[in-house]
């Protein structure tokens, strides 16, 4: 029987799961739907270590959806006992060039959870609450 030969999107899909630790895409059998990934959660992010989770939010002053999650972070955070810190994209270089056009963002243990927009719901899952 002669060999398969698979495409290169099957390829690269093939190489992109296998370096991000992803499962399977979302949606019904093997097709991804919406490009939206499900992927694996990293046991490093929470280690099993005992101390609190950490949420980074990444603004600007002046930024009305900031101030929204900066609402939804501090609520969140309070029920759950995670610690939240604030960095200014304009204060620094390297966060502005990975996210100046996403601001807001959230961090969760350094990974990124969201941007512009912050669902209390999904922050709290994420958070293990």
């Amino acid at each position: 029987m002669p060999s398969r030969e698979l495409s290169a999107t099957t390829l690269l899909n093939r190489l992109i799961r296998s370096k991000l630790e992803i499962k399977e895409p979302v949606g019904r059998g093997r097709r991804m739907v919406g490009m939206v990934w499900r992927m694996k959660k990293k046991t490093a992010a929470t280690g099993g270590s005992a101390g609190p989770r950490t949420v980074t939010l990444i603004g600007k002053p002046g930024c009305h959806l900031c101030d929204d999650a900066r609402a939804v972070i501090e609520e969140v955070c309070a029920e759950t006992g995670a610690v939240w810190e604030e960095k200014d994209i304009t204060q620094d270089e390297e966060l502005y060039r990975a996210y100046w056009e996403q601001i807001p963002v959230v961090l969760v243990d350094g990974e990124q959870h969201t941007f512009w927009r912050v669902d209390p719901a999904r922050l709290r899952r994420e958070l293990g609450a």
